[in-house]
């Protein structure tokens, strides 16, 4: 009696208790070899994906057979010994070799050429299998990341209720406790170890049930899941999630901007306003600051430049003058502001014009479309003739209703020439009012250029703030003197501009506006 090998398999626990389990694999090949008269010395049993290669027990009971320990091979389905052309390699080799293998549900046995070839086609179709299914899988994960569902499991603080495309939601228990870890961390009392001490004393575990270690508090501090956003982990996209959020965008940067200067907060002794603000103009690189005798100097520390020493004093005094000249008086706001919405009404009444002769061209288009189809049903038109110009038409009518349900450009004009006005209406109270943080952040807005050459301190407006800064002029076209003949320093809400030279400004502005649509979200 031929002595063999008996292998079982599942892909899972949970496969063993709803689909073919290892008792019913055993107990079929129990019956398979009884009928063939071939006794089995050992079994190999394994709980593993034959999708990939690599399966520990499959692997060792190869090996075994390779050394001769059994002369054949019994399992319960193709499908069942593998799912990959690896896999199925080995078996080959062992038939060839001179091992029988044997499959007891098929009641096959890879002797002859004619079984073999049969049992070559099922692997085909089995490796085809997976394929299938791991394309169908990317489908749906693909299509539930579009509606803006996670379709994996859900972050510390959310549930997932249940299986397939549900929302996620808030956990009423540690959703509170994730969002207090962000408010503690944006404080800036504390730090990750800190932090994960403080979440075991709130009582928050893991999905596991274990502590928050501090690796997994930085993986969760980095989720944008928290704020809306759902991260591809292979394909690195973003997707806008449909689910609540948890935290604001606000703390989130907050929290992201403490997390990258963590490893300088270190050695860090002085938070100094400017830091890494100002660039050298002889090489580029930032100036660092320094405390001496109560007073802070930014320098540059390349060997190869001029001395480059300046206070911070000088930096404050230099971007209080730049923002300075963006101040205006209220009478010259309101006329700014009136001459704004001039524009946006004109751009207005523009649009609804071009709206107009669209939907003229679209009752046009749909009444040719009507005509087609009665020439069509008349007879006059054949099948072929009647589909090429009705998809033409379809696809000039759907333009033409796209460009009518179209946002007024107006509409978004108007809030971003509002924003813009505004900052710099109130750009040198912010500056003087905000926290180093805060004033930081406002300079990457406002400004284009923040450059030191020796002792010189230069601040550049960006666009289109810079056209507003432009020296200003009065009624008869001469530039208004910013000193009095005295040397007395006049207050910026003396001044003032022609009708004309502060059209033409906000004309300017509202011109860049036009060509420089703001970025979508996407």
């Amino acid at each position: 009696m031929k002595q063999c090998f008996a292998y079982i398999r599942v892909s899972s626990a949970k496969q063993e208790e709803q689909g073919a389990s290892l008792g019913e694999q055993q107990n079929a090949i129990h019956r398979y070899a009884e009928k063939q008269e071939l006794e089995i010395v050992q079994w190999f049993q394994e709980v593993e994906t034959a999708a990939k290669r690599g399966r520990p027990v499959f692997a060792r009971m190869v090996k075994l057979l390779r050394a001769g320990k059994a002369q054949g091979l019994i399992m319960h389905k193709i499908d069942r010994s593998t799912r990959n052309y690896y896999d199925w390699a080995e078996i080959s080799d062992l038939a060839d070799r001179g091992i029988s293998v044997h499959y007891a549900n098929e009641n096959l046995e890879l002797a002859s050429r004619g079984r073999r070839l049969m049992a070559d086609i099922q692997a085909v179709f089995a490796t085809d299998y997976i394929r299938n299914l791991r394309e169908e899988i990317q489908k749906g994960i693909s299509g539930r990341l579009r509606e803006g569902i996670l379709p994996w499991a859900a972050p510390l603080g959310y549930k997932n209720n249940g299986r397939g495309g549900k929302m996620k939601t808030i956990c009423p228990v540690d959703g509170p406790l994730v969002r207090h870890l962000f408010e503690l961390y944006a404080s800036g009392r504390h730090t990750l170890h800190t932090l994960a001490d403080e979440a075991a004393r709130l009582g928050l575990r893991n999905q596991r049930g274990g502590r928050l270690t501090v690796s997994g508090l930085g993986t969760l501090l980095n989720n944008p899941f928290y704020i809306g956003l759902i991260n591809h982990p292979k394909k690195k996209e973003v997707y806008k999630g449909a689910h609540e959020h948890l935290i604001t965008k606000a703390l989130f940067d907050q929290v992201q901007r403490r997390l990258r200067g963590r490893t300088q907060q270190r050695i860090k002794k002085h938070a100094f306003t400017y830091r890494r603000v100002f660039q050298c103009a002889t090489c580029g690189h930032s100036l660092v600051g320094d405390l001496q005798k109560g007073h802070v100097y930014y320098r540059c520390h390349t060997k190869t430049c001029p001395t480059t020493c300046v206070r911070e004093e000088a930096f404050e005094k230099a971007i209080c003058d730049s923002l300075e000249s963006l101040a205006c008086s209220e009478e010259e706001r309101t006329k700014r502001d009136a001459v704004a919405r001039e524009l946006l009404q004109e751009q207005g009444s523009r649009d609804e014009e071009m709206r107009e002769q669209w939907r003229f061209q679209l009752g046009a288009a749909k009444a040719r479309h009507d005509r087609l189809v009665d020439a069509y049903l008349e007879g006059s038109l054949d099948k072929e003739t009647f589909e090429g110009r009705k998809r033409t038409l379809l696809l000039e009518m759907t333009g033409l209703e796209e460009k009518i349900a179209k946002k007024s450009s107006c509409d978004e004009l108007e809030g971003r020439m509002r924003e813009i006005l505004e900052l710099a209406s109130t750009a040198l109270v912010s500056h003087k009012m905000g926290t180093a943080e805060e004033k930081r952040e406002q300079l990457q807005i406002v400004t284009s250029n923040l450059a030191v050459n020796r002792k010189s301190v230069v601040v550049e407006l960006s666009f289109p703030l810079s056209l507003l800064a432009n020296y200003p002029e009065n009624e008869s076209g001469a530039r208004v003197r910013s000193r009095s003949r005295s040397g007395r320093s006049l207050e910026p809400k003396t001044r003032s501009r022609s009708a004309r030279a502060l059209r033409h400004t906000v004309q300017q502005i509202y011109e860049w506006l036009r060509k420089h649509p703001e970025p979508s979200e996407a």
